[in-house]
């Protein structure tokens, strides 16, 4: 386990934090460059393995983050899971979605290109494409990264995300693993989204997993209901969570086999 320094991959690995950009680096009105962050890194014990990149929700790199991390580096992967949010975890919704709303959309963007160049430079093959498992928030991300580099992601596992960008540069399967009950990804989205990529030839399979709420299938933060009320995980909520999670491992294997 450790945690690594993007900044020495953002400058030697030449991504950039402007997504729509190509310098090395990213400066604040006041000229400085922008710090690109830290990680957390698990790989296996037998030695590296796969890269999957781990993408957070608003709730931020949490302890039950880091244990996806382990989990991962457990199945044989090498894992790692960015701090996309400064700060401590939030304390309620609004605390949660006004930390996101402040985010830097071109920092965090920044992040995830850079963290997929840390990760492959760690994983068994430099070479070889990566997964990417994202929750909520992190969840957008992933989706938006295997679309905007199509040769560097071959899987995305989607938890309760949705994204509506055009996804006609997407090469990578997708499984999406939605909640029954969800204020934030609501049944049209979830149908519209899965409709998109279907039209556009891609590989997509999709759950939704019944008595679930937003946020069921991470360990340590509370559930949303459709209501916007937050709640303990139910012990049903749990065992979905450990069902989607052993698809979602069978599903990473398969795509990202050597």
């Amino acid at each position: 386990m450790s945690e690594v320094d993007l900044d020495a991959v953002w400058h030697c690995g030449g991504m950039s934090s402007d997504p729509g950009s190509t310098s090395s680096e990213h400066e604040e009105d006041g000229g400085a460059p922008r710090s690109a962050g830290s990680a957390y890194l698990v790989s296996p014990e037998a030695g590296p393995g796969p890269g999957v990149l781990v993408l957070h929700s608003w709730w931020g790199l949490t302890e039950g983050m880091k244990s996806t991390v382990e989990q991962l580096a457990d199945s044989g992967f090498t894992a790692m899971a960015p701090a996309l949010l400064p700060g401590e975890q939030p304390g309620d919704v609004a605390e949660a979605a006004g930390r996101l709303a402040e985010a830097d959309v071109d920092a965090t963007a920044g992040l995830i290109l850079s963290s997929i160049v840390a990760l492959r430079a760690n994983s068994a093959d430099p070479d070889a494409p990566v997964g990417v498992v994202g929750y909520s928030m992190g969840a957008s991300w992933a989706l938006w990264v295997a679309t905007r580099q199509p040769l560097s992601v071959d899987a995305v596992v989607s938890y309760y995300g949705h994204q509506d960008i055009d996804f006609a540069d997407l090469s990578a399967a997708v499984l999406c693993h939605f909640a029954e009950s969800d204020p934030l990804v609501t049944e049209d989205q979830a149908v519209e989204m899965q409709a998109h990529l279907k039209l556009a030839g891609k590989e997509v399979e999709a759950e939704t997993h019944p008595g679930t709420r937003h946020f069921f299938a991470e360990s340590g933060v509370p559930v949303l209901d459709a209501e916007g009320v937050l709640g303990e995980r139910k012990p049903s909520e749990e065992a979905a969570a450990a069902t989607a999670w052993l698809r979602s491992v069978d599903f990473l294997r398969s795509r990202l086999a050597g």
